[in-house]
Parts: C-alpha cells; structure tokens; sequence
C-alpha cells in the first residue's frame, strides 16, 4: 500500500500500476491481489494511510480549542513535511469526481474527518473555549475545505496556506501568540 502511495505521489492516479506496485514491494501480481483484490481496494489502503498520516496531527492534550489549534498548525507541518501527502489527496479527490468507486470512499473518509473535527469544535464551545453561536458543523466543514484547498498547487506557497490557518484561528478566537515574533495586524 506505501508502493501504491507513492506511486500516486510521483505519477497520479493514472500512473498507478498493480504490476508495478507488486514489483517494488517483492511479490507476484497474484499475492498483491490476494490482498488487494481490486483496484479500489489498493486505493482505499492509500487513503487509510494517507488519513493516518493526518490522524498523527491530533494530540489529544490541552483543551479541546489548544487541540483544534494545534491540529491546524500539525496538518500544515505535516503537509509541508510531506508533499507527497498533499498530491495524493488531490489525485484522489479529482479522480473521485469521475469514478463513483473513489468517489465513495472519499466520501467516507470527509465523514469520518468531519465528525472528528466537529467533536472538537463541539467540546470547545461546551468548554467556553469557542463562542457558543459557533456552529460545528459549519465551522469542521471550513476546516476541512481550507486543509483541502491546500493540496491543490495553487496553495503550494506556504505563505497562504499559514495566512488561511491563521485567519481560521483567529475568526475562532483561538489563536496563540507566535513566540519570537510580532503578530501582523492583517484581517
């Protein structure tokens, strides 16, 4: 599944070869199969350890609003860390409008991230951390569409991938001062 991963990373969805996978992690084209019957199941594996890679950006101490802001800051460490991370999911979620398969399986995993998120979101408004007329919901979907949009190349200079977190966390009434650093005065 990490040949596949990489796989994608380097050549897109289109580039992705079962015989080639199989070549680079040393079986035969049928024990890749026993494993990964099709090619929407090889995908569904990418994207369980593309979302793991994600899941390592949620540390579970501090209050739930330290949390959501030190989520945001670690998934964009983690995706200037990983580039290729960034071009999977792009790739994926593309090809997902063309192809019902993935476009099932995206879907799933924007669930299963959205419920993650709105629960912080949640337990920080019960904790007085967020303003109680925030709507989870809304806001975990922002979230999302803003980590998101950041995958596409357009969004690959850094700066406006910082500049939108930081709008995020400052619009939430969660943003801590950088240390080291005057604040910009931007909004």
């Amino acid at each position: 599944m990490v040949a596949a991963y990489r796989q994608i990373a380097e050549h897109g969805f289109e580039g992705l070869r079962t015989r080639e996978v199989a070549a680079v992690v040393g079986v035969n084209i049928a024990t890749l199969h026993y494993y990964f019957p099709t090619k929407e199941s090889l995908i569904r594996a990418v994207l369980d350890h593309a979302m793991g890679r994600f899941r390592t950006t949620l540390a579970p101490h501090g209050s739930p609003a330290d949390q959501v802001r030190n989520y945001l800051r670690a998934t964009r460490k983690l995706m200037l860390d990983e580039p290729e991370l960034g071009a999977v999911m792009a790739e994926l979620a593309l090809r997902s409008v063309r192809d019902d398969q993935i476009g099932s399986i995206m879907n799933e995993m924007y669930d299963l991230w959205h419920v993650t998120v709105r629960g912080l979101l949640r337990r920080s408004v019960r904790e007085g951390k967020l303003r109680p007329e925030v709507d989870s919901d809304a806001v975990a979907a922002l979230i999302i569409a803003t980590l998101t949009s950041m995958t596409l190349p357009v969004m690959s200079d850094a700066s406006r991938g910082d500049q939108a977190l930081r709008q995020l966390e400052r619009w939430l009434g969660i943003s801590a001062p950088r240390s080291g650093r005057a604040t910009q005065a931007t909004d």
